[in-house]
């Protein structure tokens, strides 16, 4: 392939740093690739915080360069010529064929200052080659940069609820490793042409396939056509990687005798012998707990831009919750979601209390529940003790589950998702309508309220009344697997098949 007909955008050449496989499949086969769920409301949320930088670095002069690729290069350089003196936002520029959009360009002293605007809480490793990548196209095509900075959120900032962000983002000077950095910029190209107009790259599966982004590719690298596929094992992809270069399909591959974890070598046993291990601990300890027993679950939503007085970016805002509550003889439901729009924390908290009253274990699968509690004490702190004192009562379901059960086609995972099958085959988060993980119950909630950020008008009556009973069913379903885990494992008793 001629080099006049490569296109390298500034996220295809990270892509080459991180696996020029990646980067070949991106461009020659991209129907390959499957971008989760969690990838795109990443993506989502890095166009809030586009938008809310433009907000607080331009004024009323700034120009935003439109996203067309048949016109954004010539209106750039327009503008550069046209002597700008103005804030420039997503101002386009190629050279070697390499294209970059620069988030904020600022007017200094004749000359320009770069400001990367990321949707991430800390400066990351790749960030820095990611700006050293954009400095080295602006300055050989013929700008003056004085500076490269970095823009991250940060996540200690209280929005007041008054259209404010100030203070949403703290900045860092890179111009100077930036710089540093500019051999290895010319170096990356080479490798990213290489990758793009040459055979496909022999890179074997490892760490990378996971940092510093989950590839799309990695359901089609790693070895996947197998019943007990060799990443069921869990534990370091690197090592794993080095299995998998061997030969190793399956987890039935591998030598026990090479397994160094403990977790790894149980797995592998259990897989082995085909069926699944249950230890009577989880037994002594489930039949043990007192009654009520209440069964707590959170749905949340963890916007990069808050939107509601007194919360954090990222920070997990409860929205939605379910609670089963058993006694002695029977078992009752009450749960809690409001699609008004208005901010739900207090309420929710409220009814919380109350219906979790002042005795009995509150069960929850892994210590999520806590961190959103402790959030939610940070939000309503005048209910702090109420809700500390259910903080003491939580028990977690998940290290007991771990330690006394395992099942081959749990793949390595003790997640709820993973055991249920194994346990209720009846239950299946698959045959949920519409919502059926945790992503997309965030992404529901967003789009009920009318704050989904690619939603192009409000949700209507109808469609916010599905999304309410998806929202409840998925919630609901969450503390029948936990009632069903303890039921389950309650009445068995020594090491057997499930």
């Amino acid at each position: 392939m001629a080099r006049s007909a490569l296109y390298l955008s500034k996220s295809r050449l990270i892509s080459a740093w991180q696996c020029p496989k990646k980067l070949h499949l991106e461009k020659h086969f991209p129907e390959l690739g499957k971008v989760s769920r969690q990838t795109e409301a990443l993506i989502e949320a890095g166009h809030r915080v586009g938008a809310v930088a433009q907000t607080l670095y331009g004024g009323a002069d700034a120009v935003a360069v439109r996203f067309d690729f048949r016109t954004m290069l010539a209106e750039t350089q327009a503008l550069i010529d046209g002597g700008a003196d103005f804030p420039l936002f997503e101002a386009s520029f190629r050279f070697e064929g390499v294209l970059v959009r620069v988030d904020v360009m600022l007017p200094d002293a004749g000359g320009w200052r770069v400001i990367e605007v990321k949707s991430s809480t800390s400066v990351k490793d790749y960030h820095v080659l990611d700006c050293a990548i954009q400095d080295w196209v602006l300055r050989n095509s013929g700008i003056k940069v004085l500076s490269v900075s970095l823009a991250h959120i940060n996540n200690q900032f209280i929005y007041q609820g008054d259209g404010n962000f100030d203070g949403l983002f703290l900045e860092h000077d890179l111009t100077d490793e930036v710089r540093l950095l500019e051999p290895r910029v010319v170096e990356l190209l080479a490798k990213a042409r290489v990758a793009v107009g040459g055979p496909m790259p022999e890179v074997n599966v490892g760490a990378h396939c996971s940092s510093p982004f989950a590839c799309q590719f990695s359901a089609h690298c790693w070895p996947h056509d197998t019943r007990y596929p060799i990443r069921g094992l869990g534990g370091n992809q690197a090592k794993l990687g080095e299995f998998v270069a061997l030969g190793c399909r399956d987890i039935l591959d591998v030598d026990e005798n090479s397994l160094t974890s403990a977790t790894q070598r149980r797995i592998h046993r259990v897989t082995s012998k085909g069926e699944a291990e249950i230890l009577d601990g989880a037994r002594g300890v489930l039949t043990a707990l007192p009654y009520p027993r209440y069964y707590l679950d959170f749905e949340t939503i963890a916007p990069a831009v808050p939107f509601w007085r007194g919360t954090r970016p990222f920070q997990a805002i409860p929205v939605q919750w379910s609670v089963h509550i058993e006694d002695e003889s029977a078992i009752r439901h009450d749960e809690f979601l409001d699609l008004s729009g208005a901010a739900p924390m207090r309420a929710l908290a409220e009814r919380l209390i109350a219906v979790l009253g002042d005795s009995g274990p509150v069960l929850m699968y892994t210590n999520y529940e806590q961190q959103v509690l402790n959030n939610l004490i940070e939000i309503c702190d005048d209910l702090a003790a109420p809700l500390r004192a259910i903080v003491a009562r939580l028990f977690d379901l998940h290290p007991v589950v771990r330690d006394n059960y395992y099942h081959p086609e749990m793949l390595g995972s003790w997640s709820i998702k993973a055991v249920l099958p194994c346990i209720a085959p009846h239950m299946s988060y698959a045959a949920l309508d519409g919502i059926q993980e945790g992503t997309a119950a965030s992404e529901g909630f967003l789009e009920a309220i009318g704050l989904a950020d690619n939603a192009a008008a409000p949700p209507t009556a109808a469609r916010k009344a599905e999304l309410r009973e998806q929202l409840l069913r998925y919630c609901r379903f969450d503390t029948e697997a936990m009632v069903e885990i303890v039921r389950f494992f309650s009445s068995m008793s020594g090491e057997r098949n499930a």
